[in-house]
């Protein structure tokens, strides 16, 4: 059987090795190149990724409930995906959102049933139990060296009355706990270097880098392949028996509405001829969000051997809460927020709270502009449109001010808040203050959800798109509902079980 994979990252590159593995052709196909940018190595240098050739470069329409702004939504164009731009930060999310999965119609995803395949990814360094693994092709470190400032974080946030996790991935996240990150010898070990790399050379694996897809390729609503646009202008058509998309949840709706998968009336006034009136594609869009406190300080903060982010907290934005809701990220230095009006500025000796909401009511959603490839995508995240979001995070930002004051930093650390600033009071002042400065936690979801009810685009049970055959999705673009934390790690289970699916087919 002869496979087509489109997008070589975080669950591409899984999907192409399992599938190979199997003794499979499998052609992998990356529209962006090598990861060869040497900031792509050393996590410490992420943000100079954002608006390189390696980065897709989204933006966001004007949100409303960011105050008007255009939010900057980076993503990985180049083998890795955005596993060459992220924080490598290895999240599994909690045992309810899988639960949840389960029980609003996607049989199969519960916490108990996903389980064995995040131990099959995993190469875990730390304690091992019936929770965890060390045979996995994946580094989770947990023993890499941990900086001063952020084990005082850790301090700082027990002292303010918050557990201490000492694994957040088995299942229960609440809590203040150390980061378990993907990498080896300190450097970034993404999913192609994982899972891809060490099988470059193999006689059944083609890969081509710099191919754009332009459509999908119909018998019918028989999918034999797709179209690509090469670099050099060049156009390749690629048949397969079967053509996966992993192209994420930006990628895989747009080649879906550009292929005539899609809401068949907006297709329609395009001009794009509808080949399957599936009305989710693109719909269902949601992202976790963050805004910075941002605390300078008097000792200096020397750079982080591994990571800036070595830190985060789970906690509940109200007693009420089944699950934690909030996510904040604790960073070495001074995190300042794009678009903030007037700019956001400040030295460069500072660290950063990073509140963060993990469980966002808001949905928006991904459209075309035009039939064209150069046509633009239309984004919006919908970010804080939902009041409870904006609440959630303003009480994600009390969090992180508590945190900040406490002895551990503000006596240990001479920390003194600078953003958004002792002279912000009141809720409301700090509901204003996250709107002007909420940016994305780079964790899209939902544009091609798996579920039965007629929004739902993919199988469940298959991961197959619904109305065409021979077209699978397997990416972060079907989870129904973002998970509670990081959305990399449940995007490489996804892959995990869709080769499952795809070589061991049941009854759907």
């Amino acid at each position: 059987m002869k496979y087509l994979v489109i997008g070589a990252g975080s669950a591409g590159n899984v999907l192409a090795r399992r599938l190979l593995d199997a003794g499979h052709d499998v052609t992998l196909v990356e529209a962006g190149n090598y990861d060869v940018n040497p900031n792509i190595d050393h996590l410490n240098t992420l943000g100079l990724l954002w608006h390189s050739e390696d980065d897709w470069d989204y933006y966001t329409v004007p949100q409303p409930g960011a105050n008007g702004r255009r939010l900057h939504v980076p993503r990985g164009k180049v083998m890795g995906g955005s596993h060459a731009l992220n924080a490598c930060i290895w999240v599994r999310g909690a045992r309810e959102d899988y639960d949840n999965w389960s029980y609003n119609g996607c049989p199969g995803w519960s916490w108990d049933e996903v389980l064995p395949y995040f131990k099959k990814i995993e190469k875990f360094d730390g304690e091992l139990n019936e929770t965890r693994s060390d045979e996995g092709l994946l580094d989770v470190c947990s023993t890499y060296p941990r900086h001063d400032l952020q084990e005082s974080m850790v301090q700082a946030a027990v002292e303010a009355g918050f557990p201490l996790n000492k694994d957040y991935n088995s299942g229960n996240p609440e809590g203040i706990s150390r980061m378990q990150l993907n990498i080896r010898d300190l450097h970034r070990f993404s999913t192609f270097r994982a899972y891809i790399l060490p099988v470059k050379n193999h006689k059944n694996l083609t890969i081509l880098t710099g191919h754009r897809v332009t459509r999908l390729l119909f018998e019918g609503t028989q999918v034999t392949g797709a179209q690509f646009l090469k670099q050099d202008g060049a156009v390749q058509d690629i048949f397969a028996g079967a053509t996966i998309l992993c192209a994420g949840a930006l990628g895989s709706p747009e080649i879906l509405l550009r292929s005539g998968i899609g809401p068949a009336h907006e297709l329609t006034e395009l001009g794009i001829e509808v080949i399957a009136d599936v009305p989710g594609v693109g719909k269902n869009l949601h992202d976790h969000m963050l805004a910075p406190v941002i605390f300078t300080t008097t000792q200096e903060i020397s750079v982080p051997e591994a990571a800036p982010a070595q830190t985060h907290l789970f906690a509940k934005s109200t007693a009420d809460q089944l699950v934690p809701d909030t996510q904040p990220i604790f960073f070495s230095n001074p995190m300042y927020s794009q678009g903030y009006p007037g700019d956001m500025t400040g030295p460069d000796q500072a660290f950063t709270l990073m509140a963060g909401i993990v469980r966002p009511q808001s949905r928006g959603e991904l459209t075309l502009t035009g039939a064209d490839i150069s046509d633009p995508i239309s984004l919006d995240l919908a970010a804080l449109e939902e009041q409870t979001d904006a609440d959630a995070l303003v009480a994600s930002l009390k969090h992180c001010r508590t945190i900040g004051r406490q002895a551990a930093l503000a006596e240990e650390w001479g920390a003194e808040e600078i953003w958004p600033g002792p002279q912000v009071t009141t809720d409301e002042e700090l509901e204003e203050y996250a709107r002007n400065s909420v940016v994305t936690y780079h964790h899209q979801v939902g544009t091609c959800a798996m579920g039965q009810s007629a929004q739902s685009v993919t199988n469940p049970r298959t991961l197959e798109v619904y109305k065409v055959s021979g077209l699978y999705v397997a990416d972060a673009s079907v989870m129904p509902t973002v998970p509670t934390g990081n959305t990399n790690a449940p995007s490489i289970m996804i892959a995990e079980r869709a080769a499952d699916f795809i070589l061991s087919p049941k009854e759907s």
